[in-house]
């Protein structure tokens, strides 16, 4: 039998913890080191920094901490997988090179699709050609890099748990269509893909975390894609059903959680404790991938500006009745979105909890009109409107701001290559079987509750939610805790539900 496979995560989004590649690597034995540094918002502030020098476009971030722990990483055997190349992935590799010229650097390319949008029927009518369109990607590239011997793989925009799945199909040598075992290292991967968040980060029950920052998280991977979850020790935090839960129902919406290598059935997984800081992840089941790629597009979507006015004591409704009125003369050809927050109190006793606050939000395709126009119109309120004008900070330049979508591109449309440490580029065939997804199934509704006493109390007492977002596309995960004073051996899929 294969001993267990032991990957780490050392970042959720670009800007995490700095510290956090040389807390995994010293904090305790790993295999691999993964780093997920891609959002849609991300691929548009590289595809920003693209246009300003072409170089760019990879988190830079990543490379700060390599200058530091590269080396680190290389004496103790573990490799690195990281999405961090971004629209750039040959730069990263190259940045790479230069800093340690021996070290064995592999890239996955062929998700960005710019220069194919038009043939592929990606751009806009009314936006036109995007800023970015990249496809996600699946495991296969960064298998074959793995493989070949390589130390270090930066990749563009493969799926998040992608890093975690091919990292694991290099090791215990899986085939294409071992679903259930892929389907279990997905779901590890999903776990993994926001850091701190599966070890007790932004979780709801905040009495069951210390006070401790979270350390990063590890998954043991097995050869029949089954995982625990854990984290190094000593490290803050925790790991418990609960969090490894809020975890698996982030930025997910129906049982079926499909990917480009596989579809996983996230209504077949059991999580039973598995000790102290310790979740076992087991009886995922799998199924073929779509046919086809989601792609991430992000448009320039014009310029934008806020102003927030604060408003205290009396006539609150009237004075932002004439603030409105004010500034819609003063700038006709523009449409504000206003939003008045009755953040005031009664016989408050502080100045701020007698206060609300009017935030005036426009958007325009001319960065002058956005800008310095609006900026001027609100400061030119200053002495001729409602007593005690106040801002909370000056307006002030126009800010741009992109428009993501996503479309799909059949499977077969997409180049995916591995480019190996010597250079060698290996192609990554689309997969030979795919299955459409079937129509959304509508959850099974529990058992009502039985007659009893019941009292009032707050649902966030005794239900937990983790939301999360792709895009345009947000959910909302929730799930039961358990009773106090009882334990729960195991929680299985079926029992989530997801709104």
């Amino acid at each position: 039998m294969m001993p267990a496979l032991r990957v780490g995560n050392a970042s959720g989004f670009y800007g995490d913890r700095l510290s956090a590649v040389r807390e995994m690597l010293e904090g305790g034995e790993l295999d691999v080191l993964t780093g997920d540094y891609l959002a849609e918002l991300t691929m548009l502030i590289l595809g920003r920094d693209q246009l300003k020098d072409p170089s760019l476009g990879y988190a830079r971030t990543f490379l700060t901490q390599m200058r530091t722990d590269l080396s680190l990483a290389r004496q103790r055997g573990v490799a690195v997988v990281v999405n961090a190349g971004g629209l750039n992935p040959a730069g990263l590799a190259a940045a790479l090179r230069d800093l340690d010229p021996q070290a064995r650097v592999a890239r996955v390319e062929g998700d960005d699709l710019r220069t194919r949008a038009g043939r592929l029927g990606l751009s806009d009518p009314v936006l036109g050609d995007p800023l970015t369109a990249n496809a996600y990607l699946g495991c296969w590239g960064v298998a074959a890099a793995l493989q070949a011997g390589a130390e270090v793989v930066v990749t563009g925009r493969v799926t998040d748990a992608s890093l975690v799945v091919g990292a694991a199909a290099a090791h215990f040598g899986w085939g294409r269509e071992d679903y259930d075992a892929l389907a279990g290292a997905t779901v590890a991967g999903h776990v993994l893909e926001c850091g701190t968040q599966a070890t007790g980060g932004n979780y709801c029950f905040l009495d069951e975390v210390g006070d401790d920052l979270p350390g990063f998280p590890l998954a043991e991977l097995g050869a029949d894609g089954a995982s625990v979850v854990t984290k190094h020790p000593g490290s803050g935090g925790l790991v418990s059903p609960g969090t490894v839960t809020a975890q698996l129902l982030y930025e997910i919406a129906g049982p079926r959680y499909a990917g480009p290598d596989v579809v996983a059935r996230f209504d077949t997984i059991t999580l039973s404790p598995d000790g102290a800081d310790r979740v076992r992840i087991s009886g995922v089941r799998g199924e073929p991938p779509p046919p086809t790629l989601k792609v991430g597009l992000n448009h320039p979507g014009g310029f934008r500006n806020q102003a927030e006015l604060v408003f205290t004591g009396l006539d609150i409704e009237a004075k932002a009745a004439r603030v409105r009125a004010h500034l819609s003369s003063a700038l006709p050809d523009l449409e504000p979105e206003w939003t008045l927050a009755r953040t005031d109190h009664d016989d408050a006793d502080t100045e701020e909890t007698a206060s609300a606050l009017l935030r005036c939000h426009v958007k325009g395709s001319d960065a002058e009109s956005v800008g310095r126009r609006f900026s001027r119109a609100v400061v030119e309120l200053a002495l001729g409107s409602y007593p005690g004008f106040h801002l909370t900070g000056l307006p002030g330049d126009a800010s741009p701001f992109g428009v993501f979508s996503a479309a799909y591109v059949d499977q077969d449309a997409v180049e995916h290559v591995a480019v190996l440490p010597d250079g060698t580029r290996v192609a990554v065939d689309p997969p030979k079987r795919t299955e459409s997804l079937c129509a959304v199934e509508a959850p099974a509704l529990p058992e009502p509750l039985p007659a009893g006493p019941t009292r009032r109390a707050p649902l966030g007492r005794v239900v937990g939610a983790r939301s999360g977002d792709k895009g345009g596309d947000a959910n909302l995960g929730l799930w039961v805790r358990p009773a106090p004073g009882t334990t729960q051996a195991s929680r299985r899929g079926a029992g989530w539900r997801t709104s």
